[in-house]
């Protein structure tokens, strides 16, 4: 009973849910050989009897009893005087069973040996907590706000278990309050030390993905397959869908009557905005199919070097570029081409980077940025909105429009 009172004294393991008794007492007897090793110098001569039942063991010290005076190894040998007080009839030679009581370890070893287990324990958790985890990666995942950090909210789920919600991984218009639940996928679990570290993702494109397969029953019955996603988080984003069964309407299905099965997906996005597209193999199909809403009269595709020429109507290219570029960036990595536009019937136009000698390399870079790679593009463009678009000051945007309109004036 002496063991058993001091294993249960050890309040920090003994009401653990996280852990199973026969996997605390295979721990126990690890930590426990190793004080013997340290006392004794080996373990190899003692027999640990475990009583997972019970939340009990046994130490017994094996010895051989030798004449009196002829002890050389004290671990493994007794002399026959002190045999005999264990058992009056023992003779030499024979082999003499000790139960040790952790008593006998000293007071600064039951301490020592309390921390380790304790250590053990907790290294036993966080494996355990890893593993879990690694296997949840890619998986939408909920948590409950704990605490708010600038650059990241900590989260934790129903058994304490904390998570990492980075602030690059959440989407630009995020608030969420202390108590409130987060969903996200589980985007990476890393052992740092002995502790794991979990991170939550928003921004991922699988996260939109996973949404698609919990709100669409098709795409989680594999009836439609997501060949591809892309993302501005919180701004657009474009679904590449497939279907094998011709019955099926891939983007219908999806979309729902009047949008409503991708509503609540929108929702929890932060009202981004996503284009359900048809996939197909057919590159150029593809293309005009990425670049909707805009209507493409005609491309040019260069299928070694991945680039696409498109013809459009002068006023179809605001559509094809999107608000910020975003809609021609999205498509040309939805459909891995490099997507360049052109406007129809326009004979004389003149490329920025031709201005060189007039405007700056970095506010050309500007205008490229969100699909303005042209003149008569920029001229085209309201200077309310470039300045919202783009990093220019208004009188920057002024003065590069008024060198472009010069060159046509001339």
């Amino acid at each position: 009973m002496e063991n058993i009172a001091l294993i249960e004294s050890f309040s920090e393991f003994k009401d653990d849910k996280l852990i199973d008794r026969v996997t605390l007492m295979a721990i126990l007897e690890d930590v426990f050989r190793n004080a013997l090793k340290k006392k004794y110098g080996e373990d190899d001569n003692f027999d640990i009897i475990v009583n997972p039942d019970k939340g009990d063991l046994e130490i017994w010290r094996n010895r051989v009893v030798v004449a009196d005076g002829e002890v050389e190894d004290p671990n493994r040998e007794i002399s026959l005087t002190q045999a005999r007080k264990i058992e009056p009839d023992f003779e030499v030679g024979e082999d003499v069973s000790e139960e040790v009581k952790l008593a006998d370890l000293g007071r600064r070893a039951i301490l020592a040996l309390r921390q380790n287990l304790i250590s053990k324990i907790h290294e036993h958790d966080n494996t355990n907590i890893y593993k879990q985890f690694k296997d949840l990666e890619g998986e939408i995942y909920t948590a409950e706000v704990h605490h708010i950090r600038h650059r990241a909210i900590i989260l934790l789920d129903d058994e304490g278990n904390e998570i990492v919600l980075p602030k690059d991984r959440q989407i630009p218009s995020d608030f969420f309050r202390k108590g409130e639940n987060v969903r996200g996928i589980i985007e990476s679990v890393e052992l740092k030390g002995n502790k794991p570290t979990i991170i939550m993702s928003r921004t991922a494109p699988a996260f939109l993905e996973k949404l698609f397969e919990q709100e669409i029953p098709e795409v989680f019955d594999g009836l439609i397959t997501i060949k591809k996603v892309v993302r501005v988080p919180g701004e657009k984003a474009k679904v590449a869908v497939d279907s094998y069964d011709d019955r099926i309407d891939p983007v219908g299905a999806c979309v729902g009557m009047k949008g409503s099965r991708i509503h609540s997906i929108v929702r929890e996005l932060g009202n981004e905005n996503i284009d359900v597209i048809n996939f197909t193999n057919n590159d150029q199909l593809f293309i005009t199919r990425a670049l909707s809403p805009a209507k493409i009269t005609s491309i040019k595709l260069d299928e070694e070097n991945k680039t696409a020429q498109v013809m459009l109507k002068p006023e179809e290219v605001s559509k094809a570029i999107g608000r910020g570029g975003h809609n021609i960036r999205l498509a040309g990595q939805l459909t891995g081409y490099e997507i360049d536009v052109y406007r129809e019937g326009v004979e004389e136009d003149v490329e920025l980077k031709e201005f060189t000698d007039e405007i700056e390399d970095w506010v050309i870079a500007e205008f490229s940025k969100i699909g303005l790679d042209t003149a008569k593009a920029v001229l085209e463009q309201d200077v309310d909105d470039l300045v919202r678009r783009t990093d220019l000051e208004e009188e920057t945007i002024k003065d590069v429009m008024a060198v472009l309109r010069s060159e046509f004036e001339e």
